[in-house]
């Protein structure tokens, strides 16, 4: 017995890693010995031209198979005892793959490593959404595949996506997606009546100021207030600033209200506002004013927008302009001197607001119970299971293992249409309740001991009641 244990103390976990990733487009080079042309973007580039071509091949007859079973849902993923492929195909006839290794536990035997490959761990709904998100925010920045084409062929679609992905491959953290990857979801802030009008009467006054912005989003804490973006735009918009823009900015945040940063503003009135993208210094006449530029509602009218987003304290604002229109320094000098006084007002009105809030509800007490709640129709996210998303890693506070139950549950409910309710006793004193009710999911971890069914009910009913008062969960 002892030396079992011995041997397992040796056990080393292996996360799941990126093995490959790769865009390719069958029509390209249908012809023999021109199948290199298909290959529009091959991650790791190191790998050797007819491995490329090999294993791009190997995709195409999986897909090709597959679809003279199901000619309008080819296939979505391959399971093998290695690895996990998953196949995207976002625009006619543009194959996005991702080829993902299982888990290992590597084991020493007769002092030699010995993997064991765990080829059920992944869950195939978790990264095929990862591998969707991949091309939204490719055409964020980009706009569609079909755009580059039109704009300059193959070799501007290649150029993009190189640059692209290039970067946005080093920040896939494979090892910590979940069930808010499938999600995607938006966490709105809480806020009063009085103070959502304060905003929206800002929102207005700013448009009318600044007459060339066309939609505005407003932010605090990381979190949605207000946006005048289509959903499905502004998903992705919000995915980019809380994992990658916001916490690139986070040192200056916390100089606190009394840094000196502003301390030269005319007139005595301190503002905190600053560029989180564009010019770093004003008051520098050679200073570049340079947006990133964004694309929206690619489907139909396509727009192509400068993204300004711009901050005081925790509250920040995005304005989206034409992109035709480049914003001069006077222009940007001008939104700094109306925008930064008001907006350093209102983030501490929200502030004090949220506090005073805090205290009445008393939302310190640590509840027995972590849940994740999501809504479909306007895609708010609420979730007491993750920790503070840093851009490397959302931390959940929970073992995997409940969190691949979570997961499980949530394909069971994406194949049903009517309402369902499922309790799962995991191990431990783990039990995990799944309720989906109408276009609304919530899921819920309880760690009580010696609780039977009931129990585990009524606990669910009382945080339905006190946490989702006003969502109706069907009983």
């Amino acid at each position: 017995m002892a030396a079992a244990a011995g041997s397992a103390g040796q056990e080393k976990q292996l996360a799941p890693t990126l093995l490959s990733f790769f865009i390719y487009n069958p029509k390209l080079g249908p012809k023999e010995g021109e199948e290199e042309k298909k290959i529009l973007f091959y991650h790791p580039n190191e790998v050797e031209k007819n491995e490329k071509i090999r294993n791009v091949g190997l995709c195409e007859a999986i897909v090709q198979f597959t679809r003279t079973f199901s000619p309008t849902k080819p296939a979505k993923s391959l399971h093998t005892q290695k690895n996990r492929q998953f196949f995207h195909e976002p625009e006619e006839n543009f194959w996005m793959v991702m080829v993902v290794r299982n888990p290992i536990i590597e084991k020493h035997k007769d002092g030699k490593p010995v993997y064991e490959y765990q080829e059920e761990e992944l869950l195939d709904k978790v990264y095929s959404s990862v591998l969707q998100q991949c091309y939204s925010m490719y055409k964020l920045f980009n706009g569609t595949f079909l755009k580059a084409m039109e704009d300059g062929g193959v070799k501007v679609l290649k150029e993009r996506l190189e640059k692209f992905f290039h970067r946005y491959l080093q920040t896939l953290h494979l090892q910590s997606c979940d069930l808010l990857d499938v999600f995607c979801g938006i966490s709105f802030f809480p806020l009063d009546k009085m103070t959502y009008l304060k905003i929206q009467s800002f929102i207005n006054r700013m448009e009318e100021s600044l007459n060339i912005v066309k939609y505005t989003a407003f932010l605090y804490n990381d979190q949605l207030i207000w946006s005048g973006l289509e959903q499905d735009d502004m998903r992705i918009l919000y995915k980019y600033l809380t994992t990658s823009l916001f916490p690139r900015h986070m040192e200056p945040e916390l100089a606190g209200r009394d840094s000196p940063i502003r301390a030269e503003m005319p007139g005595n009135l301190q503002h905190y506002g600053r560029f989180l993208t564009g010019p770093l210094n004003l008051n520098d006449p050679e200073t570049k004013c340079r947006f990133p530029k964004i694309f929206v509602n690619t489907d139909d009218t396509y727009e192509e927008l400068h993204l300004i987003v711009y901050k005081a304290m925790s509250a920040a604002v995005c304005f989206m302009i034409d992109a035709s229109i480049p914003p001069t320094l006077e222009f940007c000098r001008k939104l700094d001197s109306i925008v930064g006084p008001q907006l350093t007002v209102l983030a501490s009105d929200i502030c004090e607001q949220y506090n005073i809030n805090k205290r009445i509800s008393g939302a310190d007490k640590e509840p027995q119970f972590k849940f994740i709640y999501f809504n479909h129709m306007n895609l708010a996210e609420k979730s007491t299971i993750h920790m503070r998303k840093t851009p490397s890693v959302s931390l959940a506070s929970v073992h995997p293992d409940l969190m691949k139950i979570l997961g499980d549950i949530n394909s069971d409910f994406s194949r049903v249409d009517e309402d369902e309710e499922i309790i799962v006793k995991a191990m431990s004193d783990y039990w995990v309740v799944g309720k989906k009710s109408d276009q609304r999911e919530l899921y819920v971890i309880l760690n009580q001991k010696n609780v039977n069914l009931i129990e585990v009910n009524e606990e669910v009913k009382k945080l339905c009641a006190t946490q989702f008062n006003n969502i109706f969960f069907l009983d």
